[in-house]
């Protein structure tokens, strides 16, 4: 049986992510103390109130979406998400088939006040690092992406790096991996990374299993206030948008659009 291109594109993803690892290990000592030597840590994800929290992402593209915004800057952006009321910002530094880069995080850290998360497919302690150096103040670690056990160690990484850690889910079965991995938030994302199909309901069902003291942040498909009141519903405390604000001729009023939905308390036991 052929295999699914779109599950050859993960593949291809992850592989060109270990590449970047194994380039990144010559200058292990010199990241290192680049990252001891970056800028302070701000708390991340902090409180979030009595509203659904939003994290709004600077992306020029997806293997999904294809072109979202290929002009994008990424410091106008992220200063207009703060102003349309974002808590902070998420930066996609995957360059091959997203378009980002560690100098959009760097430049972004700089030019923000909030905690900005480093979005990509984190693999080794030499990313975080890198993280790190730029002035991430937090890291996505996907459950799909590396086994258990390296998703504890990762975590643990970023801990004694002073980070806190997204880490993502999409199915059931990744969620006592993640749990272990001690995560400051679980992220649940509505697409499915090998298929690239986008499935709402199942993310619902995965958001109200995950115990009431963990806080969860339900990422992609959220396009209208809508879909922030549907998660909210099933008990999510904050959500990470990217397209629909990137692409978004005003991403400060995308994301007002976006903001101000009521958590509900109680729906996660």
């Amino acid at each position: 049986m052929p295999e699914n291109p779109h599950h050859a594109s993960l593949n291809a993803i992850l592989a060109e992510a270990r590449s970047r690892v194994t380039a990144l290990r010559v200058s292990a000592a010199e990241l290192e103390r680049a990252a001891a030597a970056g800028p302070a840590v701000r708390p991340f994800p902090g409180d979030v109130g009595g509203t659904v929290g939003l994290i709004a992402e600077v992306k020029r593209r997806s293997p999904s979406q294809g072109a979202i915004r290929t002009d994008l800057d990424p410091v106008v952006h992220a200063r207009a998400y703060l102003r349309g009321g974002a808590m902070a910002v998420s930066v996609l530094t995957e360059g091959t088939h997203f378009g980002g880069s560690l100098e959009d995080l760097s430049r972004v850290a700089a030019a923000v006040s909030v905690p900005v998360l480093r979005k990509d497919f984190i693999l080794d302690e030499l990313q975080i690092m890198e993280a790190r150096a730029a002035g991430a103040s937090a890291v996505l670690l996907i459950a799909r992406a590396v086994s258990p056990e390296q998703l504890r160690m990762l975590g643990k990484a970023a801990r004694t790096w002073g980070l806190a850690t997204l880490v993502e889910v999409h199915a059931e079965a990744e969620l006592d991996a993640a749990l272990a991995a001690r995560p400051s938030v679980l992220g649940v994302n509505a697409r499915d990374l090998t298929t690239f199909d986008l499935d709402l309901r199942g993310a619902e069902q995965i958001i109200s299993r995950v115990p009431a003291g963990v806080t969860v942040v339900a990422e992609s498909g959220v396009e209208r206030r809508a879909d922030v009141e549907r998660l909210a519903a099933a008990g999510a405390d904050l959500v990470l948008v990217g397209t629909s604000v990137a692409r978004h001729g005003d991403p400060e009023g995308a994301v007002r659009e976006l903001v101000g939905v009521k958590r509900e308390s109680g729906v996660r036991s």
